[in-house]
C-alpha cells in the first residue's frame, strides 16, 4: 500500500491550499484517514481525520479554517486550509487505517509535503 501525498507549498498569511493524499495498491478498503503536520522543533501532531463513513474530527487549532474530506472511490483524502497563519508551516503527513486481505487492518504513511506560510 503507497500512500502519495502531494498539494504542498509556499502561501502569504491568509491564503489557502488544498492538499490530497491517494492511497493505493491491494487492499479491501481504507477505513481512517488522517492529516499531521510536524513543525521544525515539535513533535507530530494530528490535525484532522476522517472516516470512511464520514464523520470528522479536527485539532483545536485548526477548527472552522481547514476542512477534511474523502472520496472513497478514489481513495484519496483531501484537506482544504483557509486562512492561514505562519504557525501552520510544517509538514504535513497522511496517514490511512487499512483493511487489507485476510482481515488483516494496518496504517501507512505518506511522504511528507511541505506548507510554507510566509507573513
Amino acid at each position: 500500500v503507497q500512500l502519495q501525498a502531494s498539494g504542498g507549498g509556499l502561501v502569504q498569511v491568509g491564503g489557502s491550499l488544498r492538499l490530497s493524499c491517494a492511497a493505493s495498491g491491494s487492499f479491501l478498503s481504507v477505513e481512517v484517514m488522517r492529516w499531521y503536520r510536524q513543525a521544525p522543533g515539535k513533535e507530530r501532531e494530528l490535525v484532522a481525520d476522517i472516516t470512511r463513513g464520514g464523520s470528522l474530527n479536527y485539532a483545536e487549532s485548526v477548527r472552522g479554517r481547514f476542512t477534511i474530506s474523502r472520496d472513497n472511490v478514489k481513495n484519496t483524502v483531501y484537506l482544504q486550509m483557509n486562512s492561514l497563519k505562519s504557525e501552520d508551516t510544517a509538514v504535513y503527513y497522511c496517514d490511512a487505517a487499512v483493511l487489507q486481505y485476510g482481515s488483516i487492518r494496518n496504517n501507512y504513511w505518506g511522504q511528507g509535503t511541505q506548507v510554507t506560510v510566509s507573513s
